[in-house]
């Protein structure tokens, strides 16, 4: 898997500007992720805390995952005067490319507690297997050279 080699740029602009609003759908801000390989499969875990499930879309076009999402703020009524607005809202969104060697056919995502986990199993024909090695008992025959 290779992920966007700009990401750290992304995070120091973040952290530059973290007083302004947050992503629009025309620039959505990046959301923090971290990747493993569980034994047969890939595990990408993305952070979206606040983030209403249905508001969670995910789709693979040419082995690309996208990811995006939109957290949106609170309805808090006429009578409220904001003392402090800290939490971030607005569009997330993030792209992965895929290797070859995954099944993106069988992808599953599961959201749970602010955490999006999405496993994308190793494909049938890039796991490990072992091959027999057939052997004569009669003939040999010479190559001559």
């Amino acid at each position: 898997m290779r992920t966007d080699p700009f990401r750290e740029f992304d995070r120091l602009a973040q952290s530059a500007f973290a007083g302004f609003p947050s992503g629009t759908w025309s620039r959505p801000t990046a959301m923090p992720m971290d990747a493993y390989r569980h034994g047969e499969e890939f595990v990408v875990e993305f952070d979206l805390p606040g983030v209403d499930p249905s508001a969670v879309d995910l789709a693979v076009e040419r082995n690309v995952l996208t990811v995006k999402a939109e957290r949106r703020p609170g309805d808090r009524g006429d009578d409220v005067e904001m003392v402090a607005s800290e939490r971030s809202h607005g569009a997330y969104s993030r792209q992965l490319f895929l290797g070859e060697n995954l099944d993106t056919d069988r992808i599953t995502a599961h959201y749970d507690a602010g955490v999006l986990t999405v496993r994308i199993p190793v494909a049938e024909r890039a796991k490990a297997r072992s091959i027999s090695v057939e052997h004569g008992t009669g003939d040999r025959k010479e190559i001559e050279v």
